[in-house]
């Protein structure tokens, strides 16, 4: 089934859209008309941290809506990089000197421990690189975009009030996405959220948050450390029923995020990783999908089953009932987490979403088996699709395992314990047409007998 989301362009009342050339600023501007996807960068206040001669290249660049980062590093010549397959270019050819780096330092204020610093009312994100003498040898200018339109891909999903966990690899919009959902949560849905803004940039730097956020409360971390803290410290204080918290990332705070869910709030999160795979294999995190354990079978349920007596089975509901895969801006993958991850530790392929977005803005969900290259780029993705037949994936199962293994992204858990008893195996991957021979030899050597 295909299940589309038709969008509508209307009148430009905010800074540009995917389709514009060229951005116009409207710092006061509310974030309404989602039918579109809607940029606020807030670039000019950035500026200012940057060598003068380099402001007006940065200004003026063709390319400006889609830059990503700017990079200032000791002795080498300043880089802009951008988004998708633009790459990186140097704004001169002069090499950034010691001058220029403190200038900038302290045009920026002060550092925190995790040597992130930000520009008060805007998402912009200051992180130094220091030498052994703490001494600032580099700098990275990451442009912080308040984006209203993304929401639509997962509209759906809202207010089913489900704890959601994103996936993706940094530069992706992780952060951009949850920050528009805690605006819509809170404005829209009516629903008390609290952002746990541990580097700020969810809400920006500064004490009063980004409007970015709507109406949504926000709580500084002092510490990365103590991000844990804060979380258990929002429900215990404050009553919220939405938490919102970016980049899980150790077992404290996964602890905390189970305690929170166990209480009836509803979570939204990113983590490390891309793949629902790397979430299962890492010790660290694997309680948020529900944690694996060894399970060891009687006789007479290992040969039911087909399968070795020890295997890996899901310890508990996970954190996060859905799971998204962010493999692009307008591709991800949602995953129902118990599930996909039942089905992954028995050695078959989950059933998943494919969320895409074409150039016009339409959303599409297609209904199929997760069997695709999620290494491809946005560029194959028509391709993917074509193959799917834009429904379901053609892969056949026998005894729930895929017809071949080629190129399957969950072929890694055939090595962790639980591979299928040799005659099964064989079964399942071809060796049909040699036990009809052998059995065709056996009743043949019987009658002989007689």
């Amino acid at each position: 089934m295909v299940v589309m989301m038709p969008t509508t362009t209307r009148a430009e009342s905010m800074e540009w859209t995917r389709r514009d050339a060229t951005p116009t600023l409207a710092p006061n501007a509310r974030f309404e008309d989602e039918d579109v996807v809607r940029v606020r960068d807030d670039l000019t206040r950035m500026l200012g941290v940057l060598p003068e001669d380099v402001r007006g290249m940065v200004r003026d660049h063709p390319q400006r809506k889609h830059l990503l980062e700017i990079v200032l590093d000791l002795g080498r010549a300043p880089e802009a990089r951008f988004l998708g397959d633009i790459g990186s270019v140097f704004l001169r050819e002069a090499p950034v000197t010691e001058e220029e780096l403190v200038e900038a330092a302290d045009a920026v204020g002060d550092f925190g421990g995790d040597n992130r610093a930000g520009i008060e009312g805007t998402l912009h994100r200051i992180s130094c690189i220091r030498n052994r003498r703490g001494r600032i040898v580099g700098m990275t200018c990451r442009v912080g975009r308040a984006v209203t339109g993304h929401i639509d891909m997962i509209r759906d999903i809202l207010p089913s009030g489900e704890s959601v966990l994103f996936l993706g690899r940094p530069g992706v919009g992780k952060t951009t996405v949850i920050r528009e959902m805690a605006r819509v949560l809170s404005d829209e849905l009516k629903k008390r959220v609290v952002i746990i803004d541990t580097s700020n940039e969810i809400g920006g730097d500064g004490d009063v948050p980004h409007p970015a956020i709507g109406g949504a409360r926000r709580m500084q971390v002092p510490d990365p450390s103590m991000q844990h803290r804060v979380m258990i410290e929002a429900v215990e204080n404050h009553m919220p029923e939405v938490i919102i918290v970016d980049e899980i990332g150790t077992e404290a705070e996964a602890l905390a995020c189970r305690t929170i869910a166990e209480r009836g709030v509803q979570l939204i999160g990113t983590a490390h990783g891309q793949l629902l795979e790397n979430l299962i294999k890492n010790p660290t995190l694997t309680d948020l999908v529900g944690g694996v354990q060894t399970v060891t079978l009687g006789d007479d349920e290992a040969r039911a089953r087909g399968c070795q007596k020890s295997i890996l089975e899901r310890q508990g509901p996970p954190t996060f009932p859905i799971l998204i895969e962010m493999h692009e801006r307008n591709m991800w993958v949602a995953h129902n987490v118990a599930e996909s991850v039942d089905e992954v530790l028995t050695g078959a392929r989950p059933v998943v979403q494919l969320r895409t977005r074409d150039a016009d803005g339409e959303v599409a969900i297609h209904r199929t088996v997760y069997d695709m290259d999620v290494s491809l780029g946005t560029a194959n993705v028509s391709h993917t699709l074509g193959a799917m037949g834009g429904i379901i994936a053609p892969t056949s199962r026998i005894n729930n395992k895929p017809e071949s293994s080629e190129d399957d992204p969950y072929a890694w858990v055939d090595t962790i314990g639980i591979a299928p008893d040799k005659d099964v195996a064989s079964e399942a991957y071809g060796g049909f047409s040699e036990n009809k021979k052998r059995g065709k030899k056996t009743r043949a050597n019987a009658k002989r007998s007689r």
